[in-house]
């Protein structure tokens, strides 16, 4: 790791990171590392990382792939050709952290597996980042946000008022998984400081989705099957307008929320004693409380809710968010003027610095845009790189 200054706003300026992953748990730890500073060099195929074109493209990537990629290079290399397998290994060679996500024996087929990689860089942080591990019965398995949403039982505790399992709906798993594998990373560049050698890192969507529900999986256990919500008559509910969303915490709050619903005979009726017997007579409870919630529009019953001391706010849309004055109070995003997209919202990610909507580093990159930059940084000339992008080798 080379020598650089550090600060609190980049306390990575001085690391070259060398991203080879796809999709979105190791481009988004990726880029948290680039956030924070680092050089962080995206290597695609030819096609582009396959994200770019997961759900609607503006230009030439989606909101996601944007989000995961922000203040990267991108360089376009085939690794099946000889020559951009070469630009991969010298690149590996010369970084600080490597991030891969194929496959289990994917990179070492390719001669960049982690003995491959510290045998030319010794003091290298190398992170795997797969769908189930690197060892085990379904290690080779194709994973996705969703197969592991499913296998590892957050969709069977996510469901609506038809008890269908349902998806949560974002890339939950992937967002956990990078976060898991960020902290890793952390705190082994933390430890890097006093150690020459370098590390192996192996980080699985499987195991991130189970550390997200450590709670629920030993109440499972604890219990012999899905426990009953301690929180009843917590939910969401319908109003005149909308949804809004309710809360209990502790026991002291079912006679607040009985109040400011006008029906203070609730508090008393043995049915509802408790947050378990309430479990139990939901079957009661719930339909009271929603045929009373349909008197009044969301924003009443907050209101009342408020100042009963109620747990509560109106279900909101991102549209919503975007222009609450509390939101706009905090600066908790910006817009950005990205390539292809135009202005877009980005949420401030909590802990760094504000982002600076003039940074060019803000951006994420085009495929390949990178490319001739980075192959001169690692001494190419002009006729090489014009004959790698001939051959196909370079994009």
């Amino acid at each position: 790791m080379s020598q650089v200054k550090p600060s609190y706003e980049k306390p990575f300026a001085s690391l070259k990171v060398l991203d080879l992953s796809q999709g979105f748990a190791g481009p988004y730890c990726a880029q948290l590392l680039a956030q924070y500073g680092a050089d962080v060099t995206k290597v695609e195929p030819p096609e582009g990382d396959w994200a770019r074109n997961l759900g609607i493209v503006y230009g030439d990537q989606s909101t996601i792939a944007m989000t995961a990629n922000r203040g990267k290079k991108s360089i376009a290399l085939d690794l099946k050709s000889e020559g951009g397998l070469a630009v991969v290994k010298e690149l590996a060679r010369q970084c600080d952290v490597f991030i891969e996500g194929f496959r289990p024996g994917v990179c070492a087929r390719f001669g960049l597996s982690y003995d491959h990689v510290r045998a030319v860089n010794p003091g290298v942080i190398y992170l795997s980042i797969s769908g189930f591990g690197q060892e085990g019965p379904y290690a080779r398995e194709p994973a996705t946000d969703t197969v592991l949403q499913s296998f590892s039982g957050l969709m069977s505790i996510n469901r609506g008022n038809d008890e269908v399992p349902h998806r949560v709906g974002h890339y939950i798993v992937d967002c956990v998984t990078a976060l898991y594998a960020y902290q890793a990373l952390s705190s082994a560049l933390y430890a890097k400081r006093d150690l020459a050698e370098g590390r192996l890192i192996d980080c699985s969507l499987m195991q991130a989705a189970a550390a997200l529900q450590t709670s629920k999986i030993a109440d499972y256990h604890l219990e012999g099957g899905v426990p009953a919500e301690n929180n009843s008559p917590a939910g969401s509910y319908d109003t005149q307008d909308g949804y809004i969303a309710i809360t209990l915490v502790k026991e002291e709050q079912f006679p607040k929320l009985c109040l400011a619903l006008g029906q203070p005979s609730l508090v008393d009726d043995p049915r509802y004693k408790n947050f378990a017997s309430r479990a139990a007579n939901m079957d009661s409870l719930g339909p009271i409380v929603q045929e009373i919630l349909m008197q009044d529009t969301a924003a009443g019953w907050a209101e009342r809710f408020h100042k009963a001391e109620v747990l509560c706010f109106p279900v909101a849309e991102h549209g919503d968010w975007l222009v609450n004055p509390h939101v706009l109070a905090t600066s908790a995003f910006q817009m950005m003027d990205q390539p292809g997209m135009g202005m877009v919202p980005l949420a401030q990610i909590p802990g760094t610095v504000s982002i600076d909507p003039d940074d060019p580093s803000q951006r994420a990159p085009t495929l390949g845009q990178h490319s001739r930059q980075v192959l001169t940084e690692l001494g190419y000339d002009e006729g090489k790189i014009t004959a790698l992008m001939a051959e196909g080798a370079v994009r």
